[in-house]
C-alpha cells in the first residue's frame, strides 16, 4: 500500500528537513545508497523540493523515426502530474546530449502545480526556468533537443536516476546539499525520526554555543 503524507507533513518537511539530516536517518534504517551523485545540482541554490516521485526511463536513440512522436509518454506523465508531485527522469547521466527537460515542460509542470524535476540528464532553457522559479535538479546544461538522440520508453516504473533506484510515489528530498529519495514504505518513520534528529541538533548547537564541547555534547547527545 502506497504511502501519501498529508499537506501539513508536506509542508513540515519541506520547512523543518534538509537532505543531510534525511540522509543519516536512511542510513541508519539500512537504506545506504539513497543521495544521488553530486553532479545532480540545482538550477537556483536556494530552492527545496520535496514530494511523491513520478518517474520516467529514457533511453538514448540514433535518430528520429518519420512519423513518430518522441514526446508521446513524456506528455503523457507531464498531463498527468497532481499537485505536489515530483518529476524524476532517469536518464543514466551524466550525459552529453540527452536533454530531457526544457521551458516548456516547465510551464506544463507548473500549471499541474508539480513541486518540481529532478534529473541526471542535461536541461535546457535555464535562463527562462530560473526566471519562473520552478525548482530543477539536472545533471548538466545544454542546448540540444531530446529528439533524435533520447525518449522515453516507459513511465511511472522504476527508475535509475543518479545512482539511485526510485519508484513511483517514493518521497524525494532536494536541496543545495543534493537529492535523497526515501522509499515510500519508511517514508513516515523517516521523517519522523529526522524532525526528531533535527530537535537533537538544535539542543547540541545551543549547548555548543553556550560552552560545551563537542566530545561533551556528543557524549550526552550522541548526535554531531
Amino acid at each position: 500500500m502506497t504511502v501519501i503524507l498529508d499537506a501539513a507533513q508536506v509542508a513540515q518537511a519541506k520547512t523543518k528537513l534538509y537532505s543531510a539530516v534525511v540522509c543519516d536517518v536512511l542510513d541508519s534504517l539500512g537504506y545506504r545508497n539513497q543521495g544521488m551523485k553530486t553532479f545532480v545540482r540545482p538550477l537556483n541554490d536556494q530552492h527545496v523540493v520535496f514530494g511523491p516521485a513520478r518517474t520516467g526511463a529514457y533511453m538514448k536513440v540514433g535518430g528520429h523515426v518519420e512519423g513518430e512522436n518522441p514526446y508521446d509518454i513524456e506528455m503523457d506523465l507531464l498531463d498527468d502530474l497532481k499537485e505536489g508531485e515530483v518529476v524524476v527522469f532517469g536518464v543514466d547521466g551524466p550525459t552529453d546530449n540527452i536533454v530531457p527537460w526544457g521551458e516548456l515542460l516547465t510551464t506544463g509542470a507548473r500549471a499541474r502545480k508539480a513541486a518540481g524535476c529532478v534529473t541526471d540528464g542535461l536541461i535546457r532553457d535555464a535562463r527562462q526556468i530560473r526566471e519562473v522559479g520552478f525548482p530543477v535538479f539536472h545533471g548538466g546544461i545544454g542546448p540540444w533537443d531530446s529528439k533524435g538522440r533520447g525518449k522515453m520508453v516507459s513511465k511511472d516504473v522504476a527508475i535509475q536516476c543518479g545512482g539511485v533506484t526510485v519508484h513511483k510515489g517514493d518521497y524525494v528530498i532536494a536541496d543545495i546539499d543534493g537529492v535523497v529519495v526515501i522509499p515510500n514504505k519508511v517514508v513516515k518513520e523517516a521523517i519522523a525520526m529526522a524532525l526528531a534528529k533535527v530537535d537533537s541538533e538544535d539542543t547540541v548547537r545551543a549547548e555548543i554555543l553556550a560552552g560545551s564541547t563537542l566530545r561533551a555534547v556528543y557524549d550526552k547527545h550522541g548526535v554531531l
